[in-house]
């Protein structure tokens, strides 16, 4: 209890007063919480974890990073304009394969692609950013933390390194972030090249989608959804990230190019000469008597040129990634080569 009551004026006045901080308390943590589902989860947690035994992702970190506000729309805005998330181009198309083929193979599920993305969002950031081949293959792998009970569970390896290259204890693996012993029950081959890999987009967004549809769930009912999520990662606050994501994404989104170093091997930069700036001249210790004659009145000024300046052949350097808008948004941490975030502007003074 915050306080004990005292049977004098001044007691009564003081539970009084803590009484109303109590209030004022749970009234602003309330206005922060989550809804009912999320609200829910602590015990569902549990009961997860007696069904399912270890997570789909061994409980290991996680991108806690919450999607951004979005401002109010107008009736002139159209899909054409800014919509939100942006997604790589494959990875998206994966998402959607994956909601193309349950809808098929387990109708009952209602498994929307939304909620794919926002699980990709927060495992790997989209394969940090659609860093991927064009089969949708990682271009290196994303391999979780060392599942050896330091600070996450302990699970010793199942897999002889095959997936993860760790023959001591397992590591999740992939876009999905799927532990070796959870892949071989649930993998399956998402782009037909036939077989099912966790470092490739399409395999591991379908091998997603069967494990949250597991069981005859209906992801449409709030408490099969939590359920589910939570079987991907044991953990409340994992449900309710997942889920702001999940309602981020159902609200609009945009696709961008995939990350243009996929499968090529990074190029140095080379300097510009007009970047490299020579040393001033040293003054000498002995100055001149005489001064230095002035300038000329007018310097002369250059001609204009008729038409643009063009570089010489084969000198044309192209762009290092196609840059979408300036007010779209990459969600995750990665952000695309390239592009800067933009500073405040700073108000005239």
């Amino acid at each position: 209890m915050l306080f004990r009551t005292v049977g004098t004026a001044r007691g009564a006045f003081r539970g009084t007063r803590y009484t109303a901080i109590a209030a004022a308390m749970a009234a602003l943590t309330a206005s922060q919480a989550p809804g009912p589902s999320a609200q829910a989860a602590e015990p569902v947690r549990n009961a997860a974890r007696a069904e399912h035994g270890p997570s789909v992702s061994g409980d290991d970190p996680y991108r806690t990073r919450l999607p951004p506000l979005r401002a109010g729309k107008s009736d002139e805005d159209t899909a054409a304009g800014p919509a939100g998330g942006a997604l790589p181009a494959t990875v998206f198309a994966a998402y959607r394969r994956a909601e193309s083929e349950l809808a098929g193979t387990a109708p009952g599920c209602r498994l929307e692609w939304q909620l794919l993305a926002a699980i990709g969002q927060v495992e790997s950031g989209h394969a940090r950013g659609g860093r991927v081949t064009s089969d949708g293959t990682t271009v290196t792998p994303i391999l979780g933390p060392r599942l050896n009970g330091g600070a996450f569970a302990v699970i010793r390896d199942t897999d002889g390194g095959r997936y993860d290259g760790d023959t001591a204890y397992d590591r999740a693996v992939g876009p999905m972030q799927f532990i070796p012993s959870t892949w071989t029950r649930w993998g399956k081959d998402g782009n037909g090249d036939g077989r099912a890999d966790p470092n490739n987009v399409f395999d591991a967004a379908l091998a997603a989608g069967r494990y949250l549809c597991a069981g005859g769930r209906d992801l449409s009912d709030p408490a099969d959804l939590d359920r589910a999520v939570l079987g991907y990662n044991h953990s409340s606050a994992y449900l309710r990230t997942v889920r702001a994501w999940y309602a981020y994404f159902l609200t609009g989104h945009r696709v961008v190019p995939d990350r243009s170093d996929a499968g090529t091997a990074a190029r140095p930069e080379t300097p510009r000469a007009s970047s490299t700036r020579k040393p001033s001249p040293r003054p000498s210790e002995h100055p001149s008597a005489r001064p230095s004659p002035a300038p000329s009145t007018a310097p002369a000024s250059p001609s204009p040129s008729p038409a643009p300046s063009r570089p010489a052949a084969g000198g044309e350097e192209e762009p290092a990634v196609p840059v979408p808008d300036p007010g779209v948004e990459l969600p995750g941490d990665d952000v695309l080569p390239g592009t800067v975030p933009r500073s405040p502007a700073v108000p005239a003074r």
